[in-house]
């Protein structure tokens, strides 16, 4: 299946390229990094599949990963294919839902990630980084709804001739 290791010394600055942490500062960062695992996956290798409960986020350290739906009758939809820095599974951690995508190692990858369990702590106890966080998904899901929505009213556009 997958390696995983507690990492002793995560790269604040990798972290610092997710969205959800973007706003911490280097101590808080660094609480971030205690909680911690990484995984190596090989190419083609699932890092999780939809439907599957989410239990955790992933940030990638090295490689990519491509997110994808399969369509019944026709397969594979590849939706974004994610670089070094690109966070992914965030949303599950946050409303314990099932995975809505696949998600598979489009090259061999590093993956940092953090467990629901792990992250919930981190928040419990640390109010000033609880706070950031939240801050940051509200901005976070704020901008996809801005999306869909720009992308629903294109296609109603569309649909209507």
């Amino acid at each position: 299946m997958y390696h995983a290791s507690y990492l002793h010394l995560v790269d604040v600055k990798l972290l610092k390229q997710a969205a959800i942490f973007q706003d911490l500062d280097d101590g808080e960062l660094a609480r971030v990094a205690e909680v911690c695992r990484e995984q190596k996956f090989t190419v083609g290798q699932y890092v999780f599949k939809e439907g599957e409960p989410g239990n955790r986020l992933f940030l990638i350290s090295d490689g990519e990963v491509r997110i994808s739906r399969t369509i019944p009758g026709s397969g594979e939809e590849a939706l974004a294919v994610l670089k070094p820095g690109s966070c992914f599974g965030e949303m599950s951690i946050f409303d314990r839902s099932e995975r809505s995508t696949d998600a598979i190692a489009n090259t061999g990858c590093t993956l940092i990630t953090i467990s629901r369990s792990d992250f919930e702590l981190l928040l419990d106890f640390n109010r000033d980084i609880a706070y950031k966080v939240l801050w940051s998904v509200v901005r976070l899901l704020s901008a996809r709804l801005r999306v869909t929505n720009d992308n629903l009213r294109s296609f109603l556009a569309m649909s209507m001739f």
